[in-house]
């Protein structure tokens, strides 16, 4: 949304495009890496040893681009129309400082994880994961055009949080698109299937409170526990960290080519 906000223009059929754009732009980069250009040669290393279906890819893009309209329908009320008076929303870079808009998307990526791991955790009740989050969990073996794949519901769930921050403290739009862009990056790096960090990450002093690829990807292959999306700390505090996720994450950076010759899809 970042050029979005840059040109001023508020028609929702650009809000629409440069969220589809974000998406398909980061998830086709990925894809085209990890499961095109250098398939061969890094599928050893992938989290699960397999391709998700091409039905698969179909229906998270699918799914996704209902997403989109829903978060453009979200930006374009809190931006857009007479609500926006009522936001805390700014447009002037002097109102705030440099360093406080710094910290706005900081605040922003704090708030939104303690707000994703309880709304996670809450659309995985029973009743609530049957209508709203099973879409998403369709993926059991992700891949980055999952990044957006959600049931309409949990898209208006998952976009309410911009709203959240328009009314809860001043932020620029400008802000808000770096944050979203930011977060989009983490999105499909989780979805991805392949592990970035180095080995010993996930038990380093600081990569033990920083979400993986190998940590939500568990999420999906168990479909409970390893709620987080940016951090950690919610499912260490919260008992909900999957006691395995230590020794699956070096399993897989262990990994070599030898390893792959079982699995030659």
């Amino acid at each position: 949304m970042l050029s979005l906000y840059l040109s001023g223009d508020k028609n929702f059929w650009v809000i629409f495009l440069v969220i589809f754009l974000r998406y398909v732009i980061l998830a086709s980069i990925a894809f085209l890496i990890f499961y095109v250009l250098r398939r061969k040669t890094v599928f050893f290393k992938k989290i699960q040893p397999k391709l998700p279906f091409k039905k698969d890819y179909a229906r998270e893009i699918i799914f996704s681009v209902i997403t989109a309209f829903v978060f453009a329908s979200i930006g374009y009320i809190v931006f857009a129309t007479p609500v926006s008076k009522y936001t805390q929303t700014y447009w002037d870079f002097r109102e705030h400082s440099v360093g406080y808009f710094v910290f706005s998307i900081v605040l922003m990526l704090l708030v939104h994880d303690a707000y994703f791991y309880w709304t996670h955790r809450w659309m995985h009740r029973r009743s609530v994961y049957r209508i709203v989050h099973r879409v998403h969990h369709i993926s059991t073996n992700p891949s980055p055009w999952a990044a957006m794949a959600f049931h309409p519901i949990e898209s208006v769930i998952e976009g309410g949080v911009v709203a959240l921050f328009a009314f809860l403290f001043p932020v620029h739009p400008v802000a808000i698109g770096i944050f979203l862009l930011l977060m989009m990056m983490y999105n499909v790096y989780g979805h991805l299937g392949y592990e970035l960090y180095p080995k010993g990450f996930s038990s380093s002093r600081l990569g033990k409170w920083i979400n993986t690829s190998v940590n939500h990807n568990m999420h999906h292959q168990t479909i409970q526990g390893n709620y987080g999306l940016y951090f950690l700390w919610w499912d260490r505090w919260m008992g909900t960290l999957n006691p395995s996720y230590d020794e699956n994450f070096e399993a897989v950076k262990s990994r070599t080519a030898v390893d792959a010759q079982s699995h030659p899809n």
